[in-house]
């Protein structure tokens, strides 16, 4: 299957800001999160076609997942 990809903020350091992926179907979120380099207590806010999703929301063909740090200040 093919998922767009969007990182956020820091998360493009170094990488990407949009990338099309091929994934085997079934594919968690958790997964691609892991295969970037990230931890699970990097994520801040996870997106998956526009709505609010999780770490292991299953991804299907032409998903667009949108993945942001979280994000600290005062």
């Amino acid at each position: 299957m093919r998922i767009t990809l969007k990182l956020f903020a820091t998360f493009r350091n170094g990488r990407f800001k949009v990338a099309e992926q091929e994934l085997p179907e079934g594919t968690e979120v958790r997964a691609v999160v892991l295969s970037l380099g990230l931890t699970e207590e990097e994520i801040g806010i996870v997106m998956l076609n526009g709505r609010h999703g999780e770490l292991d929301s299953k991804l299907a063909d032409q998903d667009t997942l949108s993945l942001f740090p979280l994000v600290g200040g005062g």
